[in-house]
């Protein structure tokens, strides 16, 4: 992971990278780079408070150019300082966490419960060492979200995340792959466990 600055509106604005070395297996909520497909890169760039365009996903295609990033990628945007980036490793799983909380809810909260902000937005990269099944990429998504809300829980935070956050799971593109990813597997525990430390080690304060 490296800490790059870009400008934008006047100001220098943090951008968190990872480069691979080559193709990766990647899973991802983000607006750019969404789904399940070989990605090189991934990104988490800072935006100012009151952002508010309407192509995220091209703005971040744009961003990956000028940084000089190669081939498809994923890219996520939050208006929390991503200097305070938190990272945790799990017998090999490596998990970095922006926590803002500006705005928690509850998953299941009613319409027009509250603003959706970026302001809030938790984003997780996550860096597995080993390869996984599609559908083990699919159920670690859900591995971590649920260690991130227990996280939240834990810490008497009202709510099970923001109404924006994100995910990227990563992992190598050959190998034999692993079926499973809930977090009583193998290597769905390890990531249970960093995602959750990462989240807990992020929180304001």
């Amino acid at each position: 992971m490296q800490m790059r600055f870009r400008q934008e509106g006047g100001r220098a604005l943090p951008v968190l990278v990872w480069r691979a070395g080559g193709p990766l297996r990647m899973v991802a909520s983000a607006p750019h780079g969404g789904g399940i497909g070989t990605r090189r890169w991934v990104v988490n760039a800072q935006v100012p408070v009151s952002y508010g365009r309407r192509d995220p996903d091209h703005h971040l295609s744009k961003l990956g150019v000028s940084l000089g990033l190669p081939g498809r990628g994923v890219g996520m945007l939050t208006a929390a300082d991503v200097r305070g980036v938190s990272s945790v490793t799990d017998s090999g799983v490596e998990v970095s966490a922006t926590v803002g909380l500006g705005h928690p809810t509850w998953a299941a909260a009613p319409d027009g419960s509250g603003p959706v902000s970026m302001v809030g937005t938790i984003n997780l990269v996550v860096l597995l060492p080993e390869r996984l099944s599609d559908a083990a990429l699919v159920n670690a998504i859900a591995t971590a979200t649920e260690a991130k809300a227990q996280a939240l829980w834990e810490s008497g935070i009202p709510g099970t995340g923001t109404a924006t956050d994100a995910v990227c799971i990563a992992c190598p593109d050959d190998g034999a792959p692993h079926a499973f990813g809930g977090p009583r597997s193998v290597w769905g525990a390890r990531l249970a466990r960093a995602v959750h430390g990462a989240v807990l080690a992020g929180l304001p304060g």
